[in-house]
């Protein structure tokens, strides 16, 4: 087995298996986009990554065919996103589309203040979730029991923030960039933010930016995917697993052991102990061919997903991670 430097850049694959990064429209949820984005390929297994609120926009990694299978290796990505926060109101679903709950006048605040309350959330941060969310409490969605009037109170949960910047365009107007992690709600942070300044804040508009590698400026609109030719605009724009794969170590392997492995085989991997190397996770590549990831577990080491070779999965739906 040969070592192969992380990030190495291959043949791009056809639209059968990878992942497509979208440009989700403001009132669309991030099911209605793989939806329709599957009925624009021809049916083939479609899965989102990271969902987006419906009157969120931007950046939607969705994977396809084979891609599905490399959600959990890239759901754990931090993200970036740009947005505005209203200032003076409050809501109980701390965005702009909910119920009023409460109103006051905000006073103007300079650009040192500003500093100062942005500069306080970035690190590792407690953040309660909005009791609107997607997560589940005992089987049911958060945002099912509010809107019965039945949502407990969620605990805080850990998060970090990389970078948050702020400013005041407008009266009553925050815009904002924030670099976070994996389960940080940005509504949580405009109330949060809202409370350090003094005065009620809800999430106005919201644009994912930035998805672990994947950047919004690299994202193909849904009226593209869906017009005239779209199914060659989704296979050329379509990011090949192995690349989407980058931050793995590559592990170069042989035709012969490749389709061992794709059997189900994996005495090969016996190999990789015998070197010594700390190598945590890696892929397993054959040519430009993705053929598994495997990852070491008690001094030994396991095959996680395999790949069959492109086109060779059979179409099915299905919706990945959140």
């Amino acid at each position: 087995m040969d070592f192969v430097d992380r990030g190495a850049r291959k043949t791009k694959a056809p639209a059968s298996d990878g992942v497509l990064l979208a440009d989700k429209p403001v009132g669309l949820t991030s099911a209605a986009v793989v939806a329709r984005v599957k009925r624009a390929l021809g049916g083939p297994k479609v899965g989102h990554l990271g969902t987006l609120d419906p009157f969120a926009s931007g950046l939607l990694p969705l994977c396809v065919g084979q891609g599905t299978k490399a959600a959990p290796y890239l759901n754990a990505a931090d993200k970036g996103y740009r947005g505005t926060i209203r200032l003076g109101v409050a809501t109980d679903t701390l965005d702009i589309t909910g119920k009023v709950t409460e109103q006051s006048e905000p006073r103007k605040y300079g650009t040192r203040e500003l500093t100062a309350a942005a500069n306080a959330f970035v690190g590792h941060i407690e953040q309660v979730p909005p009791a609107f969310s997607a997560l589940k409490r005992g089987g049911v969605r958060m945002y099912e029991l509010a809107r019965r009037g039945v949502a407990p109170q969620l605990e805080a949960r850990s998060v970090t923030i990389h970078s948050l910047v702020l400013s005041a365009p407008r009266p009553a107007l925050l815009a904002f960039e924030v670099e976070c992690s994996k389960g940080t709600y940005i509504r949580s942070l405009a109330r949060d933010l809202g409370k350090r300044l003094g005065c009620p804040a809800v999430l106005e508009s919201l644009v994912r930016s930035r998805f672990g590698s994947f950047d919004l400026a690299d994202a193909t609109g849904l009226d593209e995917i869906e017009g005239p030719g779209g199914a060659l605009v989704a296979s050329n724009a379509m990011v090949p697993l192995p690349e989407a794969l980058a931050h793995l170590t590559s592990v170069e392997i042989d035709e012969a052991e490749a389709i061992r492995i794709r059997a189900g085989r994996q005495e090969g991997l016996d190999a990789l102990a015998a070197t010594g190397k700390d190598l945590g996770r890696i892929k397993l590549m054959n040519g430009n061919s993705l053929v598994a990831v495997a990852a070491s577990a008690s001094g030994a080491w396991k095959l996680e997903r395999v790949f069959l070779p492109t086109g060779a999965c059979p179409p099915r739906a299905t919706v990945v991670g959140s």
